[in-house]
């Protein structure tokens, strides 16, 4: 069952404790290798791509629209080192522990890390 609630603050931290125990993020990627992004509901004229912290709560997003899209398991440090660099170069902004109702925050990929220092 998800930890996920209607507060977007409290789910970011989520994401931090529970991707910093388990060493793991993950996004929605489909079989032709690309991530899911969409347009930030936040920021005019920006990108977000999401990620969770749980392979359960990126699954209850696999539908309708997204439902060619799978979980995919990303290593902390990989995300850390090497995602959030290129999603900053892109400008891309990223979505942390989306709920069901696609709320959560939409952060820079700087302020994401700060979160882990």
């Amino acid at each position: 069952m998800s930890k996920l609630t209607e507060d977007v603050k409290k789910n970011t931290a989520l994401f931090v404790s529970d991707s910093h125990k388990s060493e793991t993020v993950w996004g929605l990627c489909n079989d032709q290798g690309q991530w899911l992004s969409l347009d930030s509901s936040e920021f005019e004229d920006s990108e977000v791509m999401p990620f969770w912290s749980q392979a359960e709560d990126a699954q209850c997003h696999c539908v309708d629209e997204w439902a060619s899209f799978v979980p995919t398991k990303l290593s902390l440090e990989e995300f850390l080192e090497d995602w959030l660099t290129t999603l900053a170069a892109d400008e891309v902004l990223v979505g942390l522990n989306w709920n069901n109702e696609l709320d959560g925050e939409e952060l820079e990929p700087k302020a994401v890390l700060d979160l882990y220092l």
